[in-house]
């Protein structure tokens, strides 16, 4: 089973984008609508930069204030300064899996710009002194398992790459695109989060210093070594400089993968992805563990410091918009219900906490008016933060809380009135069955 909705976010399928201004990762598939191959690649993008003259790389990541794009936004350079200077040969891991379900963007960078993000990988590897680059995808996607396999080959033809790279298929449970189940997994264990030190950097893969980054990021990266911080930050804001890719869905004309840049108004996302289809009442913004926000928050642009006092953030770079007749509560009870039964329950807010959450929604959802039901979710989802062995409990309290918060009027309604019309109706977002992954290795 596929757990991501990129399948419906194909080149084929793909949004129309923001004009050529704001494409940058995706300029070369806005020039020709064709996946590239390195001889496209090369051409469009020009040759791999030399790394021996990598030294600087680390200072010019800084100057760009690139940052994350995996959902933590943290400082690029920081992480590739961490790693500087470890003891024996390093190891870089892309972290292709986007186990989000409400996100197509990594699976579709990957699928039209390949060789962008395996520069930035060899990039990143000469920086910090790997050897090996392993390239982690989900087992269930085939296709993207043969596209990249294609790429890689196309690589070793031409005696490109100074590193390893090996491509590796991993099951596809939420939780295991999280950094150190990557590690643990290529070390033989399960693709379950390591809640406990060593940390990556310092003893990962093979006990070896591990930096692991998401696929755009090292794409952007690939790019600000070509040409330069002052180029990279002619876009977006000076706090928050760049482009970014942004899954557009639910309740929009044309659904998709969008590059625009840090800063755009949420309104303007929607418009890119081909205006509502239907007067929007909420919009979903992160992914499963993001964040509901009402309809007059779309005027916010993405960016961390403007929806920050919303308690939102881009996240995995997702947007959802959910249409005015949809039943909010209906619909976060089944996310709910979905991360409940893919935590990896190896600690007590994912074994207990998180399930116990996902059955008070749903008894709200379907109207059951328990005298003591909402202020035990209130309680709930606030023990659940900063007390899990990873950071899976505290997204699925961040949705439900934000859902309590934006769907209020339904909640008092469903508490007094029952179950309401929209919630019998077919769901608007999908979402995957509720059972959990067959095998963690």
């Amino acid at each position: 089973m596929n757990h991501s909705t990129a399948a419906a976010f194909t080149p084929e399928h793909r949004a129309p984008g923001p004009g050529s201004s704001g494409t940058r990762l995706l300029a070369g598939w806005h020039a020709t609508g064709q996946p590239a191959t390195l001889t496209d690649h090369v051409r469009h993008h020009g040759p791999l930069p030399h790394t021996e003259g990598v030294p600087g790389l680390v200072e010019h990541i800084e100057a760009a204030g690139l940052t994350g794009r995996g959902g933590a936004g943290f400082p690029t350079a920081r992480k590739l300064r961490g790693m500087i200077g470890g003891r024996g040969p390093a190891v870089v891991v892309v972290n292709a899996m986007e186990s989000e379900p409400a996100s197509g963007k990594d699976q579709f960078l990957l699928a039209v710009a390949p060789h962008l993000v395996l520069d930035g990988a060899v990039l990143a590897a000469a920086a910090v002194g790997a050897d090996t680059v392993h390239v982690c995808l989900p087992r269930t996607r085939t296709d993207q398992h043969r596209q990249l396999g294609t790429a890689l080959e196309e690589r070793r033809r031409t005696r490109l790459d100074p590193v390893r790279i090996c491509l590796h298929a991993l099951p596809h449970g939420y939780v295991s695109s999280e950094s150190t189940a990557l590690v643990r997994w290529l070390n033989g264990g399960p693709a379950r989060p390591q809640g406990s030190p060593p940390h990556s950097h310092e003893r990962g893969v093979a006990r070896r210093p591990t930096l692991v980054h998401n696929a755009e990021t090292l794409a952007h990266l690939a790019l600000v070594a070509r040409h330069g911080p002052d180029w990279f930050r002619e876009a977006g804001t000076p706090d928050e400089p760049g482009t970014t890719l942004v899954t557009v869905s639910g309740a929009v004309a044309a659904p998709g993968v969008l590059e625009v840049p840090l800063g755009t108004p949420l309104a303007t996302l929607l418009d890119h992805a081909g205006g509502p289809t239907e007067p929007v009442r909420a919009v979903l913004l992160g992914g499963f563990a993001g964040t509901w926000l009402p309809a007059e928050s779309v005027h916010t642009p993405l960016a961390r410091r403007d929806l920050a006092p919303l308690g939102a953030s881009p996240g995995a770079g997702v947007l959802v918009a959910l249409p005015g007749p949809a039943c909010g509560l209906a619909e976060t009870a089944r996310m709910l219900a979905f991360l409940a039964a893919h935590g990896a329950r190896q600690c007590g807010p994912c074994r207990y906490g998180l399930p116990a959450v996902a059955e008070d929604f749903a008894a709200l959802a379907a109207g059951h008016a328990r005298p003591d039901l909402l202020s035990r979710l209130h309680r709930r989802t606030g023990l659940l933060p900063d007390r899990g062995a990873c950071r899976h409990p505290d997204g699925a309290a961040r949705l439900a809380a934000s859902a309590l918060r934006t769907f209020a009027d339904d909640v008092a309604r469903h508490l007094t009135h029952g179950i309401c019309p929209a919630a019998r109706r077919p769901p608007r977002i999908p979402v995957p069955p509720a059972t959990p992954p067959e095998t963690w290795r």
